[in-house]
């Protein structure tokens, strides 16, 4: 029995490095799959996505009565500008998403008053804009996603000005 002892505790050392690899490393992999999906308009510019059908689906399993707005963020050149222009009468979201996958933070519209918002994603340490409402992560990567709840798919012609009113972008001058 002895003799065994050695290549089981090997073996359990093996499976909790492999399962705190997994744990640790899986979530930023995750997230650089769905950069690279939702990115269409580029890193720092926001995509506004067409509605979601069963072939057309850039995430797992998105909702068919939500039109998608992202924006892959990258701060390394500095903070990002989200600004969210809510559709009147219909519930919308901000969700930020850093590179671990973790939600950083979240507002709708009714928390919002209806009304726009901006947002600055920010490192530790990087200047911002006085007065702004900033939102700090620990990482340079990230998706920002709006979702705005659609009554009919029909109804996208008619909220799509809207909807592009949203933007993110670099601040160039913080200051």
């Amino acid at each position: 029995m002895l003799k065994w002892l050695g290549p089981i505790l090997l073996g359990l050392v093996v499976a909790a490095a492999t399962a705190w690899a997994a744990i640790a490393y899986i979530p930023y992999g995750l997230m650089n799959v769905a950069m690279d999906r939702l990115g269409q308009g580029g890193v720092n510019s926001m995509s506004y996505g067409n509605l979601a059908t069963p072939e057309r689906q850039p995430v797992v399993r998105p909702s068919p009565d939500l039109a998608y707005s992202s924006c892959p963020y990258d701060l390394s050149k500095g903070p990002v500008a989200i600004d969210v222009a809510p559709a009147p009468g219909r519930y919308s979201s901000l969700s930020l998403f850093d590179a671990a996958t973790d939600v950083i933070f979240v507002r709708n519209d009714v928390e919002a008053g209806g009304k726009p918002y901006r947002i600055i994603v920010a490192r530790q340490g990087q200047a911002v804009p006085a007065g702004a409402e900033i939102v700090r992560t620990s990482h340079d990567r990230g998706i920002a996603l709006i979702r705005l709840l659609l009554k009919d798919p029909t109804e996208i012609g008619a909220l799509d000005a809207v909807r592009r009113q949203s933007s993110c972008r670099t601040v160039t001058n913080p200051k």
